[in-house]
């Protein structure tokens, strides 16, 4: 497995230990390669979120919303692979992917999983990770309850607001909310054009992709997306209100 080994080699840092580590470990068996010394590579004792980081704990939450409604298809899994190839590259989605399966043969406890991430991620981070959930819920157009009742979990157990939730989610739902603008945009139909123009400064700013570069360009690129959501929103509502 050589590009999520050099990955985890490199950079695993606190998702070495806890219960990430432990189902990473389960799940990749020798890609933990020993040092000289017979320690491994990894360190538990760096806490901020490296790239390695923030890839095997999206790898363990995808297996968490993907087994919520108690099983797995196969199109969900060719969906998966899309979104992986999309992220990870061809040869980084493969090694991924047979992760995952391995992910989805264990048992998780998410509230544990998610506890270990919002202990050590930072907000913009955790942001980028539920996004990320998004797209995985509503890859194949059609998303179930129990997926979503999943997202919500871990995004309250990361401390999300109830507003950034509904941010992420809004995206997805242009075609059965007409809201939906507001709602990317956190603010209420009832807004007026000034704050409307306030809160599209605000969220551009909160949602900027550099404020997750140290995560990665796969990431990177991922987060433009959800910058790009926010501008199409704010377009949206200047053309409804005539806004210049």
């Amino acid at each position: 497995m050589g590009f999520f080994g050099k990955l985890i080699g490199g950079g695993l840092g606190w998702a070495f230990g806890g219960p990430i580590g432990a189902l990473i470990g389960v799940a990749v068996g020798s890609m933990f390669d020993k040092s000289p010394s017979g320690q491994t590579s990894g360190s538990s004792q760096q806490r901020h979120t490296t790239e390695a980081d923030f890839k095997m704990s999206l790898l363990v939450m995808m297996a968490c919303v993907m087994k919520a409604d108690g099983k797995v298809l196969k199109s969900e899994l060719d969906v998966v692979k899309r979104f992986l190839v999309a992220n990870f590259g061809e040869d980084g989605a493969l090694e991924a992917l047979k992760i995952l399966k391995n992910l989805l043969e264990q048992p998780i406890n998410e509230t544990e999983v998610a506890m270990q991430i919002n202990q050590y991620m930072n907000y913009s981070a955790k942001l980028q990770l539920v996004k990320l959930l998004f797209d995985i819920a509503y890859a194949d157009g059609e998303v179930h309850s129990t997926e979503l009742d999943m997202i919500k979990r871990i995004s309250d157990i990361f401390r999300l607001s109830y507003q950034d939730f509904d941010s992420m989610k809004a995206p997805y739902t242009k075609t059965t909310d007409v809201n939906w603008a507001y709602k990317a945009l956190e603010i209420e139909p009832t807004a007026t054009d000034e704050e409307i123009k306030k809160a599209y400064r605000r969220m551009a700013m909160k949602y900027h992709p550099d404020k997750v570069h140290t995560l990665g360009e796969d990431v990177k690129k991922s987060a433009t997306e959800k910058f790009r959501s926010i501008n199409e929103a704010y377009e949206s509502l200047k053309k409804n209100r005539g806004i210049n």
